[in-house]
């Protein structure tokens, strides 16, 4: 949950580290720390609180030499945000440096066996074990030390290891965190993100669990030969052009999201979709009786949407679970289940488990996710990009869509392979075709958004609800309001109001409600009817042309029609801008939220 970043070469490799460092901020960090080696002089040892953004003039001004050096910007998790706890952590003579994304989840024994046998501890963190682990294993060679100290370590890792003791050289070692090594022109770098190794190289390999990477001069080695391959975005996609936050510019690239998602694979004339990434298990899913989708966050709600497109569209029972229970509890599953894993990352750990537990189980793996590369991609049986691009905003906005678009496009591929005819399908395909034009339009509507935020930015309290596709969209707007506003916000299905959330309701706590034209529009209309019956003040999202619902409340955000199945992803577009104007004007840090990371990779 956390950013690293390591460079060899001929190049000063500190401005390189903090240039790294700057471009995986988005992920969330609390401090950040390196350390740069020139010959066998004395360390350059640097940790620190805060942002490096903030500081980079000064950093700057140090002036530090070197061509070797490692870099880390932290989230804590192990003891708390201090100067002493950030990264890199060393050993007790400040010989071997260790920066490390993940949870060393049995530090504690093996750090009260390390201070018995002589060893002092300066900080509070897991980390911090590691490097007094390959201390005690070292005798002259770096990788051998760190090999045999991981043997004694259990939970997860991406680590890089340097040290004056054995000069000349970055060790690099992952299990459950990923790394990524890029290969340049007389130098090499080693990052958990691809963003951080593009203004250098395009040229990468990916770490697997279990191996270990030695960095040279000249040269590397890793313990099986490996096939680059390419970052297939530029730096150019990841900066503001423009927009006051990337969470802004990632909210206006909604329809390019939706489609580059698509594009490609729309068969309008036969009324389905070519997804090639499941060209492979096609046969397989064609037996399939039940589908489980497991995911967190975010795109858990995305997954609870395809849930009902699935089961409406393709005629298939599906579950849907939070990756975090589902690897816990003892699920009825056989050989004619198959499990769908939604990440943003690839690289969501409590994802990743549930992922693997299923593999072990002889199920057929499929995932949806983004990143090109990523654990998720390598290891499922089968999967489809989402093609979003990155996404530098704490918040996922885009991905979302990505992930909403993409579920659709299974529903018409698994329902084509079924019952679902070829005028159903045309249906479905013609309209996601419609889609990016439908998501300008609903773009157009900011400043109208932006006014009601206005209105509504000092409730201490948000209730969101829908029903049917929409009640996840409620979960997800509720969640966008409380991760970037900090205001207290939930969400409810719109029939569960009376069985207990109406007790809530009053004229301070406005109710954020998903309207749009479908078959249960009366239904809605009657839930939110009860609403200003106890004098709660209403912020509707309604379909294009509905005059009735401007009698329940002036605030009505209104969207083009579309299919019931695709309104889903038009709705949204307003709860994000709706949750990002009012950030905005509370004057929080709208890309970098207190407490959160980008992508979860620890449980």
């Amino acid at each position: 949950m956390c950013g690293i970043i390591g460079y060899i070469g001929k190049k000063d490799a500190f401005p390189i580290l903090i240039s790294g460092l700057k471009r995986m901020e988005y992920r969330g960090y609390d401090s950040y720390g390196f350390c740069v080696l020139k010959d066998k002089e004395t360390p350059f040892l640097y940790k620190k609180t805060g942002k490096i953004s903030e500081a980079e003039e000064t950093l700057l001004d140090f002036k530090v030499e070197g061509s070797l050096g490692i870099g880390h910007s932290r989230w804590a998790t192990h003891g708390g945000v201090t100067d002493a706890n950030a990264h890199p952590h060393f050993d007790c003579h400040k010989n071997i440096f260790v920066v490390h994304n993940g949870i060393i989840e049995n530090y504690k024994e093996l750090k009260e066996k390390l201070i018995e046998e002589g060893h002092t501890f300066v900080s509070q963190t897991d980390t911090e074990v590691l490097p007094h682990l390959i201390e005690k294993y070292f005798e002259g060679n770096l990788e051998e030390a760190v090999r045999k100290a991981l043997k004694d370590v259990r939970g997860t890792y991406g680590i890089l290891v340097t040290s004056n003791a054995d000069p000349d050289k970055i060790v690099a070692a992952r299990f459950s965190s990923p790394l990524i090594l890029g290969l340049g022109k007389d130098e090499f770098l080693v990052a958990s993100d691809p963003a951080a190794l593009i203004t250098h190289t395009r040229q990468i390999i990916h770490l697997e669990d279990n191996e270990l990477a030695i960095l040279k001069p000249n040269k590397f080695f890793i313990l099986k030969e490996k096939a680059p391959t390419f970052i297939t975005w530029d730096s150019e996609e990841a900066e503001k052009k423009g927009y006051a936050h990337f969470m802004l510019k990632e909210i206006m690239e909604s329809p390019e999201t939706i489609q580059n998602a698509t594009r490609g694979r729309l068969i309008i004339e036969d009324g389905s979709v070519k997804l090639g990434g499941l060209d492979s298990v096609s046969e397989q899913l064609k037996q399939i009786k039940r589908l489980v989708l497991v995911a967190c966050g975010t795109a858990n709600y995305a997954a609870r949407i395809g849930k009902y497109m699935i089961e409406e569209y393709a005629g298939i029972p599906v579950e849907v679970d939070v990756a975090s229970e589902f690897r816990y509890r003892s699920p009825i599953l056989d050989k004619t289940t198959a499990a769908v894993f939604v990440s943003q990352s690839g690289e969501t750990a409590d994802t990743l488990a549930a992922m693997r537990e299923m593999k072990k189980k002889g199920l057929l793996t499929i995932g949806i996710t983004n990143v090109v590369g990523s654990s998720q991609a390598r290891e499922t049986d089968a999967g489809v990009y989402t093609r979003s691009g990155p996404e530098i905003a704490v918040a996922s906005t885009k991905a979302f869509l990505g992930q909403l678009s993409t579920l659709a496009m299974l529903t018409v591929y698994l329902g084509r392979q079924r019952g679902m005819d070829v005028t159903e399908g045309k249906k479905i395909v013609s309209e996601l075709l419609r889609l990016p034009g439908l998501a300008e339009k609903t773009l157009e509507r900011a400043p109208e958004i932006e006014k009601i935020a206005e209105k509504y930015q000092n409730f201490k309290n948000f209730w969101f609800m829908g029903r049917k596709y929409h009640f996840p969209i409620a979960l997800e707007g509720a969640l966008k309001l409380k991760e970037i506003s900090y205001i207290h916000a939930e969400g409810s299905a719109g029939g569960e109001l009376k069985h207990g959330p109406l007790a809530l309701i009053d004229e301070n706590i406005p109710v954020v409600a998903l309207c749009p034209d479908s078959p249960i529009y009366d239904k809605m209309i009657s839930n939110l009817e009860e609403v200003v019956a106890r004098k709660g003040k209403l912020i509707i999202i309604a379909t294009e042309g509905d005059k009735q619902i401007k009698e329940l409340t002036e605030d009505v955000i209104y969207i083009p029609k579309t299919l019931d199945l695709l309104t889903p992803i038009l709705s949204t577009i307003p709860l994000y801008l709706f949750a990002y104007y009012i950030a905005v004007l509370l004057g929080r840090d709208v890309d970098k939220p207190r407490n959160l990371a980008k992508s979860v990779t620890v449980e």
